[in-house]
């Protein structure tokens, strides 16, 4: 483990076996890069981040690991988008992916195996999410994989709602040479969404098949809930490598565990594999929302690992 400065900024990286990780904990306790040097001393990226000249777009950089708390994408109140409404009946403005990847963090642990930082209310996610809490990221690190888990406590009186999330930029491809059509995905969904982009609500997703090249278009923004296993798995045909995204460690997860695929363009150097804790905006439609009773901790945890 070891302090570099970057661009102005000092970052933290983190050489673990064969993997090299670099993040910046008190940014949106940001993942930035993952890379792995493989034996004949080439290196692969597994998580992409891109080259920069500023810091100054940290936040809206497409790279890393943003974290997406207290809820998922876009939410939506009566049709207004950006907007949710809780139990008090307050309508409350909340930004895409949450407050989180915007907001400082406090490093509560920093050691070689990784990190934990907690979140720092300020005015502006106060407005968005006025409760009384903790909210806590905590990276472990390993030579051919990571965990992230979040914990949030609720030292309020009242029920605190949340659907919190992912958004893994993976390096695509990975090899030289080779397109997302030599890459396949295995997604072991029953039951697949789109999000309606003019009320938030949900709509039957594609049909796909267990397994689905990543050149295919009706992965993109696609919602994949209903799990039969709690594990993504995709790579390049025929080659070994292939990456294992996990939500929790139960074979089956909840109901309402949500995978999303996503990538901007077909030319960008990179695909998204996202675990959530269920589908955007549930805290209008209610699907993949969950609670933490007061004076309790519930958390969420994912891993990624190179097979």
């Amino acid at each position: 483990m070891e302090k570099i400065s970057h661009l102005g900024h000092t970052l933290t990286r983190w050489r673990v076996g064969q993997s090299t990780f670099l993040a910046y904990p008190e940014r949106g306790a940001r993942l930035m890069n993952w890379n792995l040097t493989l034996g004949d001393g080439s290196v692969r990226d597994i998580v992409y981040w891109p080259e920069l000249t500023s810091l100054d777009d940290f936040v809206k950089t497409r790279g890393g690991n943003p974290i997406l708390f207290p809820f998922n994408a876009r939410t939506f109140d009566g049709g207004d988008i950006y907007f949710w409404r809780a139990a008090d009946g307050i309508r409350r403005p909340m930004p895409m992916h949450g407050i989180a990847r915007q907001s400082d963090f406090a490093v509560t642990r920093l050691d070689p195996t990784g990190f934990s930082a907690r979140l720092t209310p300020n005015a502006e996610t106060r407005a968005c999410y006025p409760y009384e809490y903790d909210f806590d990221v905590t990276y472990r690190f390993a030579p051919l994989g990571l965990s992230c888990e979040f914990a949030l406590t609720n030292h309020g009186q009242d029920p605190l709602p949340w659907s919190a999330g992912h958004h893994f930029y993976f390096t695509m491809p990975w090899t030289e040479g080779t397109t997302r059509a030599d890459y396949l995905i295995r997604i072991p969904a029953t039951r697949r969404y789109k999000q309606d982009p003019k009320n938030g609500q949900l709509l039957p997703g594609p049909a796909l098949n267990p397994e689905e090249p990543l050149s295919n278009p009706a992965l993109v923004d696609t919602l994949h809930t209903a799990l039969k296993s709690n594990e993504v798995v995709f790579g390049e045909r025929g080659r070994p490598g292939d990456i294992a995204v996990r939500i929790g460690t139960a074979k089956v997860p909840p109901p309402d565990a949500t995978f999303v695929s996503w990538t901007l363009e077909d030319t960008s150097p990179y695909y998204c594999v996202e675990p959530w804790m269920g589908p955007p905006n549930a805290a209008e439609h209610k699907v993949g929302l969950h609670f933490v009773k007061p004076g309790e901790t519930a958390k969420f945890t994912v891993s990624v690992a190179v097979q």
